[in-house]
C-alpha cells in the first residue's frame, strides 16, 4: 500500500482556510522544466478516449437529451464537438442520487416522470420505454452506464429496470451497470461486509437472468472521502472499492470495473460553504494533495481487476450543485482541467462529470434549492438559476479532447511540479516552488517513431487567479520547454484556452484555440499560435496546449 506521509494531514488543514499565494500574490516570472524527455517510469498506462465523459442526473436526462419529438440539439452539438475531436464518444453514467428513486414502468407513455411536490421537492422517477428513444438521440457510439436502485432494497425493481435497458439500448451500447449510488450515505448505514450481502448476489443473479457474459457490473459509487492516517479508527472499515472487493463482491466474477466520487469543496452546510470559494479551488497544490487520497485505492483495485478498472464515476468541484462564482466560472474550467490531467497521470481510468440540479434533497442546510445546478457544464433549458447557455468549463473538455486526439497510445505524466519518491504529488510546503500555480504535463504517444524518446505534445497551466476586475496588468509565466524537444529548431503548435479572467462565467468569453462555443458550435477563426521559440509565455488563468 502507498503511504503518502503527512499529505492528507495537510489537505484537512488547509481546507479550512484559503491558500494566501494564489489570491494575487506573485507566480513565478519563469519556470525551466527539468527532463529528461524520455517516458517517466510513472507514466500511465494509454489513456482511454473516454477520459473526460459524463454523469447525468437520472431525473434531468430528459432536460439534458430531449426526447424523440424535441431532441435538445444544444446538448447533442457539444457532444458532438467531443466525438469529431477524439473519434469517440464521451461515455454517458445515468444516475446520481435521483437513481436511488427510479423505477421502470412499461405501460408508461412518456419516457421520464418525476413526481415532484408543491414544495418542489423531488420524491421518485419513474422511466417508461421511450426513455430509450432519448438515450438514442446521443452521439453514434457512446457507451452507457446505468444506475439501478440499491436503496429501495427491491430486487425485483433492479432486475426490471436492468432488463429494460439490456433490451432498449443498442447492441454493445451498455458499459456498466451500477447497483446504487453512494451506498455509504444510506440511511440503512451498510459496512463493506452488510452492502456485499446485498449487492453480490443481486448483481449475479442479475448477470444470469440477463445472460450478461462479461462482468458487467461496476462496485462501490461511493461518496465519502477516504480517511486519513489510513489507521484512523474508522478507515479500515469504510465502505468502498477496496473494502467491499474484500467483502467478497467479486466472488462470483461480476465486477469489471469500480467507482468512487470526487467532490473537492461542499455547499452542503454553511462550514463547508465558507471555503468553497475561488482562490481554495484553481490551485494545484490543493487539487493534488485530495485526489492523492484515492492513491492506495487505485492502486489495490488496479491489480485485482485490472489497470483500467478505477473510474472516477461522478465528480465536480462543490457538491450540493455547485456555488455560484465559483462553479460557474473559468476558474472551474481550470480546476476542471487540472483535475483530468493529475487523475489520469495517477491512473484513473476515466472521470465522469456530474450534470443535473438540486430537486432532490440532499442537505436540510444545504446551499440551493431548485433550478439547474451551479456546476452544470452547460443549461440545456431555461433554469431558475440561468438562461440556456454554455459555461466557460465546457471549453476545458475540448482542451482535453485535442489532447487525446485520435490516438489510443497516449500516455500522460505530471512534469512540474512532480512527485515526491512515495509518489505523491510534491506540494507547495515541500517543495513546489510555484505555490501550486504552475503545472506542467507531458504526453506520450506509443505509437509514434522513437514513441519513449520525446513528448508529443505538453499542457502547461497556469492557475495564479487574475480577474476580470482587476486593473493591474495581467501576469505572465515563460515556460521553458527546450528540455522536452527533439530539435531546437523544429517549429511547434499552441493552442490556448483562455478567458478575460478566472471570475468570467460567460461562455461567449471563454475560448479554446481562438473559438467561442457559446452556442454549441465553434464561433470565431481558430487561432494557432507557431514558432520555434523553447519559451512559451502563458498568462495568469490561462491554459495552453503545446504540439511539439
Amino acid at each position: 500500500m502507498l503511504h503518502l506521509g503527512s499529505l492528507a494531514y495537510s489537505w484537512a488543514t488547509l481546507s479550512l482556510c484559503y491558500l494566501p499565494s494564489s489570491l494575487g500574490a506573485a507566480t513565478l516570472p519563469f519556470l525551466k522544466l527539468k527532463g529528461p524527455p524520455t517516458l517517466p517510469p510513472d507514466a500511465s498506462p494509454s489513456l482511454n478516449p473516454s477520459l473526460a465523459s459524463f454523469s447525468i442526473e437520472t431525473a434531468f436526462f430528459e432536460e439534458f437529451l430531449g426526447n424523440k419529438s424535441f431532441p435538445n440539439q444544444l446538448s447533442l452539438n457539444l457532444l458532438q464537438n467531443l466525438k469529431d475531436r477524439t473519434g469517440v464518444p464521451a461515455e454517458i453514467r445515468i444516475g446520481g442520487i435521483t437513481a436511488d428513486s427510479t423505477g421502470w414502468d412499461p405501460t408508461q407513455d412518456v419516457a421520464l416522470f418525476n413526481f415532484i411536490d408543491s414544495s418542489g421537492t423531488l420524491h421518485n422517477t419513474t422511466l417508461g420505454p421511450a426513455f430509450w428513444q432519448s438515450v438514442g438521440l446521443l452521439p453514434e457510439g457512446t457507451k452507457i452506464t446505468l444506475t439501478l436502485n440499491l436503496e429501495s432494497l427491491s430486487y425485483e425493481g433492479a432486475l426490471s429496470m436492468a432488463k429494460a435497458a439490456v433490451n432498449g439500448l443498442a447492441l454493445g451500447q451498455l458499459s456498466a451497470f451500477e447497483l446504487g449510488n453512494e451506498p455509504d450515505q444510506y440511511p440503512i448505514s451498510f459496512t463493506p461486509q452488510t452492502y456485499v450481502d446485498t449487492w453480490e448476489p443481486w448483481a449475479h443473479n442479475i448477470s444470469l437472468a440477463l445472460g450478461l457474459r462479461k462482468p458487467t457490473f461496476r462496485v462501490a459509487a461511493t461518496a465519502i472521502d477516504p480517511l486519513w492516517p489510513y489507521n484512523t479508527p474508522g478507515a479500515s472499515s469504510q465502505l468502498d472499492c477496496v473494502s467491499a472487493l474484500a467483502a467478497g463482491a467479486n466472488k462470483d466474477h461480476v465486477v469489471g470495473s469500480c467507482s468512487e466520487h470526487t467532490y473537492q469543496y461542499s455547499v452542503c452546510d454553511p462550514e463547508r460553504t465558507a471555503v468553497a470559494i475561488l482562490p481554495n479551488l484553481v490551485n494545484h497544490t490543493r487539487l493534488a494533495e485530495y485526489l492523492d487520497l484515492w492513491q492506495p485505492r487505485i492502486i489495490s483495485v488496479r491489480q485485482q481487476l485490472g489497470e483500467d478498472s478505477f473510474n472516477i464515476g461522478e465528480y465536480n468541484s462543490v457538491s450540493c450543485s455547485g456555488k455560484d462564482g465559483v462553479s460557474n466560472t473559468f476558474g472551474q474550467a481550470l480546476w476542471l482541467l487540472d483535475t483530468i490531467l493529475y487523475a489520469s497521470s495517477i491512473n484513473v481510468t476515466k472521470l465522469y462529470m456530474h450534470q443535473g440540479g438540486p430537486l432532490a434533497l440532499q442537505s436540510s442546510t444545504q446551499l440551493n434549492h431548485g433550478g439547474l445546478s451551479f456546476y452544470d457544464m452547460w443549461y440545456p433549458v431555461q433554469s431558475q438559476n440561468g438562461p440556456i447557455q454554455v459555461m466557460p468549463s465546457y471549453a476545458s473538455y475540448l482542451f482535453i479532447a485535442e489532447t487525446l486526439g485520435q490516438s489510443k497510445t497516449l500516455r500522460i505524466s505530471n512534469i512540474f511540479p512532480g512527485r515526491q519518491a512515495n509518489g505523491s504529488s510534491i506540494t507547495t510546503a515541500l517543495g513546489d516552488s510555484s505555490a501550486g500555480q504552475l503545472v506542467a504535463y507531458g504526453f506520450w504517444d506509443s505509437a509514434q517513431p522513437s514513441s519513449h524518446s520525446f513528448p508529443t505534445k505538453l499542457a502547461l497551466l497556469n492557475m495564479q487567479i487574475f480577474n476580470q476586475t482587476n486593473a493591474n496588468p495581467r501576469p505572465t509565466t515563460k515556460f521553458d520547454i527546450s528540455a522536452f524537444r527533439r530539435a531546437s529548431s523544429r517549429t511547434i503548435t499552441l493552442k490556448r484556452l483562455q478567458a478575460p479572467g478566472a471570475d468570467v462565467t460567460a461562455g461567449n468569453l471563454t475560448t479554446w484555440a481562438g473559438q467561442s462555443f457559446a452556442s454549441g458550435l465553434a464561433v470565431g477563426k481558430m487561432a494557432e499560435e507557431k514558432q520555434t521559440s523553447s519559451i512559451v509565455v502563458v498568462q495568469a488563468s490561462e491554459a495552453v496546449l503545446v504540439f511539439l
